[in-house]
């Protein structure tokens, strides 16, 4: 999700606590806009509180790079307070500085085009879209066309929720009347007319559709041993349902690089939304486990999920649910019995004794000696 924010933004503002220090998500985050080559501003926030120290931020920042224009170097630091506003018109004025220098520009006489940043599935609204306009204008009744589908704008709103008619370059606006969930990271673009939108996304189905066919060519002999090979693993499969797109984005990317030596993890299907009656019914047939993050099921999917016997976790915590699915392919694998050898004697005399069973009457060679333990020898095990 860093790495596709740093992607799509022009200015990449790194927001530091005074107190906390650099963490290694801060740390994450500026190797993500360096690779995407995209200029930082350094927000020192909590700077007004006693205990703050913005010396070590700027310190150990240094060391990644990033050093202070005070000490010789060209990254902006602006002590801010997120509490009572402190720093924020001098954080807006290097902002603007930053964007004069690099001569950021956008081009406001044309159809918009720009990125979708977030997704979701409200169960009143339909798919909601978070667009980041980046050139041109929309309006409510533009035809806008993302992927392989096109809708119509019904409504937007801002960031704050408040009904608009019209959005500009730099904006990041809601919007309804898309017929699907477009995927996070997708571009999207308004169409002139409704026949230049059903064109295109034609045209983009018809090449999704012939390269799935290029995948389903007859396989070699070797191909098919390996997949003979390959059915005998364990696996695990797993449904992913989260409250927004770029959540299940994550996830996916969280599980896939799991250690798969011995379980294999297989993916069914990742959407946004709440565990529905029909995540359950795949569940059942393809013998998955399924997963919910930030999200739970409905009344009748749990009822359907209790009766089918279908297992449905939900968590609020990434780790927990990683933790989790680790635990899961381990439970898949085989025992693995090991034999340990904790002592040795050497058997003397076998006699019987009635109600007792065949005494083996040994002398014991090493120094352990433990009842309830078995004996082996190359002849029997008792």
């Amino acid at each position: 999700m860093r790495a596709r924010g740093a992607k799509v933004t022009d200015i990449v503002i790194l927001v530091v606590s005074a107190i906390d220090g650099v963490m290694p998500q801060t740390l994450e985050s500026v190797a993500h806009a360096k690779a995407a080559n995209v200029p930082i501003i350094v927000a020192i926030n909590k700077s007004d509180l006693p205990d703050g120290n913005p010396d070590r931020v700027k310190q150990t920042l240094a060391g990644q790079e990033l050093n202070p224009e005070e000490w010789g170097g060209d990254t902006q630091y602006v002590p801010v307070s997120a509490k009572t506003g402190k720093g924020v018109p001098e954080l807006l004025e290097s902002i603007l500085l930053q964007a004069e220098m690099l001569d950021l520009k956008a081009n406001y006489d044309m159809n918009a085009r720009g990125i979708v940043v977030e997704s979701r599935l409200d169960k009143a609204r339909g798919a909601v879209a978070t667009l980041l306009i980046q050139q041109g204008k929309m309006s409510a009744g533009d035809i806008v066309v993302s992927g392989v589908h096109f809708g119509k704008v019904r409504a937007m709103t801002d960031s704050f929720g408040k009904r608009m008619n019209e959005a500009l370059p730099s904006q990041p606006i809601e919007v309804l009347g898309l017929p699907t969930v477009p995927n996070v990271g997708d571009e999207f673009f308004v169409a002139t007319d409704e026949k230049q939108a059903k064109q295109l996304t034609t045209e983009r189905e018809n090449k999704i559709k012939a390269s799935l066919q290029e995948g389903t060519k007859p396989k070699t002999i070797e191909e098919l041993f390996a997949a003979e090979g390959k059915a005998n693993e364990k696996e695990l499969r797993l449904i992913l349902k989260s409250d927004v797109q770029g959540s299940a984005e994550a996830l996916r990317e969280a599980l896939t690089k799991l250690p798969q030596e011995n379980t294999k993890l297989k993916i069914l299907h990742v959407g946004p939304g709440g565990v529905t009656e029909s995540d359950v019914m795949l569940a059942q047939a393809s013998r998955a486990v399924v997963l919910g993050f930030n999200v739970r099921p409905d009344l009748k999917s749990q009822k359907l999920a209790e009766a089918q016997k279908v297992q449905i976790r939900t968590y609020t915590i990434i780790y927990d649910l990683l933790d989790e699915v680790k635990k899961m392919m381990l439970g898949l694998l085989d025992a693995e019995i090991k034999e340990k050898v904790i002592g040795r004697a050497e058997v003397r005399t076998v006699f019987t004794v009635p109600k007792g069973g065949t005494i083996a009457g040994s002398s014991v060679r090493s120094p352990v000696s433990i009842t309830n333990c078995k004996r082996r020898d190359t002849a029997r095990k008792t």
